[in-house]
């Protein structure tokens, strides 16, 4: 009984090996030439990636204005006084403080303003699914045309 089990088995295998076919184009869709894609290139797909098609620079407004800058300093002289104040300083300590909070906030608000009003880029990608996407952002971060990059979180970046 066992040895017929083992004998049906033994043929069962190889009439499932004739049928198999070794010519790597037999039967697949890879392409004409029948080759297969390498496991890199099948499992590095991806859905958020593309080819930067065209890069246009917005220009921000083009007058500098100093509304950061003053609004920083106004901002960083109250928290510089409040702050002496908190922790018990002199008069003479709390206008120090006062000023070196009004010249640091002028500072940081010059910078906010610079970067929110600066030119941005407008990036245009074509996806690997074949759609187009155009990102608007800040700094291009080394991307240029034609180069291969990832969209992720609304901001094209280098893959």
């Amino acid at each position: 009984m066992k040895t017929a089990l083992l004998a049906l088995g033994i043929t069962a295998i190889a009439t499932l090996a004739g049928c198999a076919s070794t010519s790597p184009g037999y039967g697949s869709s890879y392409g004409s030439q029948g080759s297969y894609p390498s496991s890199s290139s099948s499992s590095a797909y991806c859905a958020d990636c593309g080819i930067v098609e065209d890069i246009r620079t917005v220009p921000g407004s083009g007058t500098p204005s100093a509304t950061g800058a003053i609004l920083g300093g106004i901002v960083g002289a109250v928290a510089g006084r409040e702050i002496s104040q908190q922790t018990g300083g002199s008069d003479g300590n709390k206008n120090i403080s006062t000023v070196a909070g009004a010249a640091a906030g002028a500072v940081a608000g010059n910078a906010i303003q610079k970067r929110t009003t600066g030119d941005t880029y407008d990036i245009t990608v074509r996806m690997d699914d074949g759609r187009r996407i155009t990102v608007n952002q800040h700094d291009l971060g080394g991307i240029r045309e034609n180069t291969y990059v990832r969209v992720q979180n609304g901001k094209v970046v280098l893959r």
